[in-house]
């Protein structure tokens, strides 16, 4: 009966032995597929999150490239502006040269009328309309200079 006995524990002993190896097999089994699971998730997340960083990188290139934009628009702009600007003192330039040369001609056909601008230099009223023009006539009267010559007004 010993052996019988013996026998019959280490048959139970293998049983159990095996329950708990296939149980563990189960187990582990159970663990692969959580682990996959979670595999499985982290790469969803990873995907969604590559799109968002793929799209935020679209987005700030689309900035970046705005930005540039924007700032060649306002150096075109400020270069058209400062050719304007150039183009008006070239002009205001050619102005004042035009009227430099008017005076100088104005003094030399009647010396000392650009001193006049303003008013007589004896005091006399600034009359143009009948300045050079005899009371009587109406005719321009004779003019006689000191450098010898005489012209008519």
């Amino acid at each position: 009966m010993d052996t019988w006995l013996i026998v019959l524990i280490v048959v139970v002993v293998v049983i159990l032995l095996a329950v708990l190896a296939l149980a563990m097999a189960k187990r582990n089994g159970a663990a692969k597929v959580r682990k996959r699971e979670q595999a499985r998730e982290h790469l969803q997340e990873a995907q969604v999150r590559s799109a968002r960083a793929d799209q935020q990188h679209a987005l700030a290139e689309e900035q970046a490239a705005r930005a540039r934009r924007e700032q060649a628009e306002a150096q075109e702009r400020a270069a058209r502006a400062e050719q304007e600007a150039r183009e008006i003192r070239a002009s205001a330039h050619e102005d004042r040269s035009a009227a430099e040369e008017l005076r100088a001609k104005a003094e030399k056909l009647a010396p000392g009328l650009t001193a006049d601008r303003h008013g007589a230099p004896d005091g006399a009223p600034h009359d143009t309309a009948s300045q050079g023009r005899t009371a009587e006539s109406g005719l321009p009267q004779h003019t006689e200079y000191p450098e010898g010559g005489s012209t008519r007004r």
